[in-house]
């Protein structure tokens, strides 16, 4: 009788190791898991109209996507509907993508749009130009903070565009041609 008593107190104490181990490695997992959705940035809300899902962000929770290092290739375009300047060089921005989507290159264009525009400008702009590159707003209104974030000589006007890899980082306060754009990426995937 004795014997069986410890046996199952023995038992006990191996379940409850158990499930303390079982605890801890789900609260692992699910500690990583949010660490990786923090890192590719959780959106604040999400503008949805139609078949059109833009994530809406303020700089903090974007901030991930301006420092990956994926052996990837990204072309992060900062525009505007109201800027004519961004608008003109937008189709060659679709053509980058349309062209190195297989080559491990990801265009992604930052709308700086005011959130009244969102619906009534923004969505309509997307659907008419047909853009297929992934489409993110970004929402902050604390531009003096993380204007030098994304590069520390960035006046802050647009167009803007950052092209980065693991190997390299240039950031371009201009628009661009066709031609100007391909041969600055294609510095990047030479190398």
């Amino acid at each position: 009788m004795v014997n069986f008593k410890i046996q199952c107190y023995d038992m006990q104490r191996i379940i409850v190791l158990l499930v303390v181990v079982l605890m801890i490695s789900c609260g692992s997992k699910e500690k990583k898991e949010s660490q990786l959705l923090l890192a590719e940035g959780i959106p604040k809300l999400t503008v949805a109209v139609d078949d059109i899902h833009l994530p809406v962000y303020d700089f903090n929770g974007m901030e991930g996507l301006f420092h990956k290092d994926d052996h990837k290739t990204y072309v992060i375009n900062f525009w505007a509907t109201w800027c004519k300047p961004c608008v003109a060089e937008l189709p060659y921005f679709e053509r980058i993508y349309t062209e190195q989507k297989d080559n491990n290159v990801e265009v992604i264009l930052v709308n700086l749009d005011m959130p009244k525009m969102w619906e009534s400008n923004l969505v309509p702009f997307i659907k008419k130009k047909k853009l297929k590159s992934k489409v993110i707003i970004l929402e902050d209104p604390k531009q003096n903070t993380w204007i030098p974030k994304v590069n520390a000589d960035w006046s802050g006007g647009i167009p803007a565009t950052l092209i980065y890899n693991n190997k390299k980082r240039e950031f371009y306060e201009q628009s661009f041609t066709y031609e100007e754009l391909n041969a600055s990426l294609n510095e990047f995937i030479k190398k």
